[in-house]
């Protein structure tokens, strides 16, 4: 027991390090292309952080087998760089029960993955994706900053309020800035302008009050001024990114009733992320092994590229799945060949270690029959 506390400690810290390090890696990636979408007042700035938690369980379902990967490498590599492990062998610690040693933390790791992929992560994207429908319901009011310019529509207009009224819900003194459907520069002024919708006209509309429309090149003096009551302009969509789906927001037992290819795709796919992170473990027990002339990091890159052939095996053909043209059992009998390969590596290495421990026996034998 104290050699198993001892391994699982090694292996969990390293899991739990590498675990923090990527995810930190990727949160920042995401959090800057909302604040960027924030910034642009297509996404509040005051929800940033709450999609970013509803994000992070998403995020940790891949990364948790990554992470536990990497951890039994780097962990198991400083106990054979530092000659630990041939100790360990010494006392009687052979591969296969430092493969059942490794298999503790493992079911670990295992269990919030599945924890994760079944219903917590299903839920935060459910509960992302509605927040970021809200978001894109809402009005040019809603969206505007007063005192700060709003680029829409990939920068062909340019909106600005100096303030905004909430108890009348309209802006006041508003600049627009737009080109019309030849290309002409557009600009508009109102003293008013409030969101409606125009009876027999799909879409919504913010409409201008008591304000002149300016048509003209910048710079020349040949420029029309017309003064109107009221002028409606067809508000854009918010144009959110998410990278979020139908399928992730839908919860597992609503996949489990579902017969679609996609929802089976889908939910195999789920089941599959803990089945992943036993059987990477299985593979990175014997190729963790290093000389200790050859560094912690020697076998790291080749595990790496095996680590991602296996992910992308499984990826693509979930893809090929939910299109209708692959067997959903074909997810398992991707995990049934990397199984093989994890078990042919520990029995190969078995195999040597005999026949290494019977090789120095036999210049005694010829001795003795001499």
């Amino acid at each position: 027991m104290i050699i198993f506390r001892y391994l699982a400690r090694e292996v969990l810290v390293s899991t739990t390090a590498v675990t923090a390090v990527l995810l930190l890696i990727i949160s920042s990636a995401r959090l800057i292309k909302y604040l960027a979408e924030a910034a642009t007042g297509k996404l509040d700035a005051s929800f940033v952080f709450l999609v970013m938690f509803w994000r992070i369980p998403g995020f940790l379902e891949l990364l948790l087998p990554l992470g536990l990967f990497l951890g039994i490498l780097l962990a198991l590599g400083r106990l054979y760089l530092d000659s630990e492990m041939v100790v360990l062998r010494a006392c009687g610690i052979s591969q296969r029960r430092l493969v059942l040693y490794t298999l503790g933390p493992a079911s670990l790791v295992a269990g919030l993955v599945a924890l994760l992929s079944l219903w917590i992560a299903p839920m935060g994207a459910a509960k992302t994706e509605a927040i970021l429908q809200v978001q894109e319901s809402r009005s040019e009011l809603e969206m505007l900053t007063p005192g700060r310019f709003l680029s829409q529509t990939r920068g062909r207009q340019v909106t600005y309020a100096e303030s905004y009224d909430a108890e009348a819900d309209e802006l006041r003194d508003v600049f627009i800035a737009q080109r019309d459907e030849n290309g002409q520069p557009v600009v508009l002024m109102a003293s008013r302008a409030q969101r409606q919708d125009i009876a027999n006209y799909d879409g919504r509309f913010l409409v201008l009050e008591d304000g002149y429309r300016y048509d003209g090149e910048p710079g020349l003096s040949d420029y029309s001024r017309t003064g109107y009551d009221r002028y409606g302009i067809r508000l854009p969509e918010a144009e959110l990114v998410t990278e979020i789906t139908e399928l992730d927001a839908l919860s597992t037992p609503t996949l489990m009733r579902a017969e679609d290819p996609s929802h089976q795709a889908r939910l195999h796919w789920r089941l599959s992320l803990p089945v992943l992170a036993f059987i990477v473990t299985l593979i990175a027990v014997p190729m963790s092994k290093t000389n200790p002339r050859q560094g912690r990091f020697a076998k790291l890159i080749p595990s790496i590229v095996v680590y991602l052939l296996y992910l992308s095996l499984l990826t693509s053909t979930r893809s090929a799945v939910e299109e209708g043209e692959q067997s959903v059992w074909l997810l398992w009998v991707i995990h049934g060949g990397f199984l093989l390969f994890a078990a042919n590596l520990i029995l190969a290495e078995h195999f040597w270690m005999r026949v290494r421990n019977r090789l120095p026996s036999l210049p005694r034998l010829r001795r003795k029959e001499a």
